[in-house]
């Protein structure tokens, strides 16, 4: 069902999602104070948690200390299996508050919430997040001409490489494998511990290599904290793919002509929309398809005639309860926009989970979010 279109005007707003200096970035220096804890000192913070925890019953708090090393292990080694690399002291304290509460039960009970608590470490933290999943979408839509072959789009967003891990590799065989007429991709080429990292900018550029379709592949950057301006043109250099700053191309698929509009993020929608605006043919005949980092700007692409939005940057939370969705949405909108499927007025907006992870001491974590790659057939 149809959305009302309510575009907001965020010129007063002070932080803006993706941006140096909002309430996230500054989580991610205290993570990296934790991280620079000497081991003694951090092993003797988790102690002292447990011993609080456990109201100074030692034996549960022996035990309580005994499951704080485990997901401080679980953690550690997760850079040696090649499954993610981020800093292990800060989600290993944030997992020890998490599970402090579970001591108050009666003793078998508290034990028995700590082995489930693992049991979901082990799942968010090594398996989940290399469980790429192929999701399928269509759109009809009347500018499509009728007997016109169907579009097929597969957007990719947020890679965050780290390194190439099997989580990269399982995004080229899906590439290869359901055979696009057209690759998009949505902002955030490297994570955001890697920026500067000239090994992961290899990884990187290993993956977008491999990617390859008949109409082209097209890249927007993502935040500029992430896809630093200095960082992406040295990233992107002379790959089989173009680079969309703030420019529209008319592509055509057996005699079907569409417009593809990219537009480089700044999180600011009241910078974007007149950007938006001026590339904006207003052919009310041509479908029209912006690539875009956030969703914030759905409103706006929605009141200038745009029929399909290909957004990422939420993640769609990373971590998701059921019925309550995800915990934090990095959305102008918050919880409007997570992620997924979105009709904006008569503009379709997708936000994809996207591939890789958050970066600097944030927890390489996944938990009823698995990254995804999305397929597009696009039909009258």
């Amino acid at each position: 069902m149809s959305r009302p279109v309510s575009a907001s005007d965020f010129r007063n707003r002070r932080y803006f999602p993706g941006t140096h200096g909002n309430p996230f970035d500054m989580v991610l220096r205290v993570a990296r104070a934790i991280q620079r804890l000497p081991l003694p000192v951090f092993a003797a913070l988790l102690a002292g948690l447990a011993l609080l925890a456990a109201r100074g019953q030692w034996p549960l708090a022996g035990g309580l200390f005994a499951f704080y090393l485990g997901d401080w292990a679980l953690l550690a080694a997760l850079p040696w299996a090649q499954k993610s690399f981020g800093p292990a002291k800060p989600p290993t304290l944030l997992l020890a508050l998490l599970r402090a509460p579970f001591a108050l039960l009666p003793i078998p009970l508290a034990l028995a919430a700590q082995a489930v608590g693992t049991g979901l470490v082990v799942y968010g933290f090594w398996i989940e997040p290399g469980r790429v999943v192929l999701t399928r979408q269509s759109l009809h839509s009347p500018k499509w001409q009728a007997g016109a072959p169907p579009l097929r789009v597969l957007h990719l967003g947020d890679l965050h490489v780290e390194r190439l891990t099997d989580r990269e590799r399982q995004v080229v065989a899906l590439a290869r494998e359901t055979a696009p007429d057209l690759i998009l991709f949505s902002g955030d080429f490297l994570n955001l511990s890697n920026v500067y990292d000239p090994v992961a900018w290899e990884a990187a550029r290993a993956v977008l290599r491999q990617l390859a379709a008949p109409l082209g592949v097209y890249v927007v950057a993502g935040s500029p904290p992430v896809d630093e301006p200095d960082v992406v043109p040295q990233l992107l250099r002379d790959l089989p793919l173009r680079w969309l700053q703030d420019e529209k191309v008319t592509l055509n698929h057996h005699g079907q002509d569409f417009d593809l509009i990219g537009l480089t993020c700044t999180h600011k929608p009241f910078e974007e929309a007149p950007r938006l605006r001026a590339l904006v043919d207003h052919d009310p005949r041509r479908f029209k398809l912006l690539l875009y980092h956030t969703p914030d700007l759905a409103p706006e692409a929605a009141e200038l005639g745009l029929d399909l939005q290909l957004s990422g940057h939420t993640h769609g939370g990373q971590v998701r309860l059921p019925i309550l969705g995800a915990l934090y949405s990095a959305s102008l909108y918050g919880k409007r926009f997570e992620a997924g499927r979105r009709q904006v007025g008569g503009l379709t907006l997708y936000v994809t989970r996207g591939i890789g992870l958050e970066g600097e001491g944030a927890p390489r974590v996944r938990f009823l979010c698995p990254p995804e790659v999305i397929v597009w057939e696009i039909s009258s």
